[in-house]
């Protein structure tokens, strides 16, 4: 495999040389998956969880060839037609690499629906679109589970941002969904979002179609010390010399966050200075939010002056649990209780805001650095 210029990989999954730690979670989802038992997976965003399945779904594959894995993304559907072609597309395919022994067994299945072979741009990989014509989304997805159910495969479907479903117009698509499920034994699925509340409610309600039916997980941070002997590895690669000192400084400035942790690795591992140091991190960073300022403007030029103000004091304390407090409010000049608490909601609506188990935070970390600076 060729070997990339820069380890610390933003985008994507490469394979497990450039994959760090998850051994457990790994494990963990392996094991729920291969006894035949589907799983909600649950992070905030950039958190890693991506990454994850994907570095699963190549485990899966390593162990046997036979093994069909497919990673389907959710977030850019609107409606069921969207879920049905994403789907399709997904699935046709993987099961049959051969174009024209593909186009024929899609043809057969797909009778009425006028299967279209057509090429991947990027990977070159062949893949069919199938003509699903208004009206007839529920009979189409019923075929393609079908499809996968004769196919007599070992599959594997991780379903992204699943919790998108709940916003399509068409009514009762849970248990749409969970009719064409049940009954597929040799398909197993990881259900994963980044709304956690959501998913929670749709597997832990009793009122839900999907109560019940899945082992749940919730993705964390990667180790302290692991991620620090992956990234120190190939610093030394480059004869320089990250300290623990100063890789600590980086993941508790984000608290473990994945992604920005790999950010910065990744500016880092580009700068020709030998030393690595605080220093350099914090011009890292300063590159970072220098080459994103306009975004952010524009972003915070969406929200009224009051709205803008509690964006800000959200970032200045990192982290807010008293939101709503008498104290808070006072410390950032905010105005009444009702019109932060409406801001609040609009915020949280947008995904600019994030509550976890310790409070409110910016979703962007590095927004959030940028709106802290201009308080």
């Amino acid at each position: 495999m060729e070997q990339l210029e820069n380890p610390f990989i933003i985008t994507g999954y490469e394979s497990p040389q450039y994959f760090c730690d998850r051994v457990q979670e790994t494990t963990d989802l392996i094991d729920t998956l291969k006894n035949g038992r589907n799983i909600t997976l649950t992070s905030p965003r950039r958190m890693g969880k991506t990454g994850l399945i994907k570095h699963t779904f190549h485990l899966l594959r390593e162990q046997d060839n036979n093994n069909v894995a497919i990673y389907i993304d959710l977030f850019p559907t609107e409606n069921l037609a969207d879920f049905t072609q994403a789907f399709a597309s997904g699935v046709m395919g993987q099961l049959d690499s051969n174009p024209t022994k593909l186009l024929s067994k899609a043809t057969a299945f797909f009778k009425a629906l006028r299967p279209v072979l057509s090429y991947d741009d990027y990977t070159g990989k062949p893949k069919i679109t199938l003509d699903i014509a208004k009206g007839t989304e529920s009979h189409t997805l019923e075929q393609v589970f079908q499809y996968l159910k004769q196919s007599g495969k070992s599959c594997y479907i991780a379903f992204d941002e699943f919790q998108q479903i709940a916003f399509y117009p068409e009514k009762n698509i849970e248990a749409l969904l969970r009719s064409f499920i049940q009954d597929l034994h040799n398909v197993h699925f990881i259900f994963s979002g980044s709304q956690t509340h959501m998913l929670q409610e749709m597997f832990l309600s009793p009122k839900r179609p999907f109560y019940q039916s899945t082992s749940g997980k919730a993705i964390g941070t990667i180790d302290e010390d692991a991620y620090f002997e992956f990234a120190t590895g190939y610093f030394s690669k480059q004869e320089r010399e990250l300290s623990r000192d100063t890789f600590h400084h980086i993941y508790k400035m984000y608290e473990g966050h994945t992604w920005y942790i790999q950010m910065i690795l990744n500016r880092l591992y580009s700068k020709t200075s030998r030393q690595i140091d605080i220093e350099l991190v914090q011009e890292c960073i300063a590159d970072i939010l220098a080459e994103n300022e306009y975004y952010y403007q524009r972003l915070l030029r969406a929200y009224s002056k009051g709205q803008a103000r509690l964006l800000k004091a959200i970032a200045k304390e990192k982290t807010v649990t008293g939101i709503l407090s008498g104290a808070f409010i006072t410390k950032y000049g905010l105005t009444a209780t009702s019109s932060v608490k409406s801001a609040l909601k609009r915020m949280l609506d947008d995904e600019i805001v994030y509550q976890s188990d310790s409070g409110f935070m910016i979703y962007d970390r590095f927004f959030g650095d940028w709106l802290s600076s201009t308080f």
